[in-house]
């Protein structure tokens, strides 16, 4: 699978042709703090963050969480798609 739960890293990964975007996180109870998302520069431009974001709130959905933006790419996808 190219959408792994690194529960070690506290992190969301999203690999493709040997690079990987990451979102890291937090859980504190039923809420899920993205507190940081990455996408190397080769993954830029692709889309990559993007899928990476729609997996995380399709994780957080499945387990009914509160996804609570820190970062502002994060922030920005989720308005983006609240509209």
């Amino acid at each position: 699978m190219p959408f792994t739960d690194n529960t070690l890293k506290s992190r969301f990964e999203y690999s493709v042709n040997n690079a990987m975007a990451f979102a890291n996180y937090r859980r504190e109870g039923a809420t899920l703090f993205i507190d940081y998302v990455e996408s190397p520069p080769e993954l830029r431009g692709t889309g990559a963050a993007g899928k990476l974001m729609e997996h995380v709130m399709d994780a957080a959905q499945k387990e009914n969480l509160t996804v609570v933006p820190i970062c502002g790419y994060a922030a920005a996808w989720m308005e983006k798609r609240a509209k």
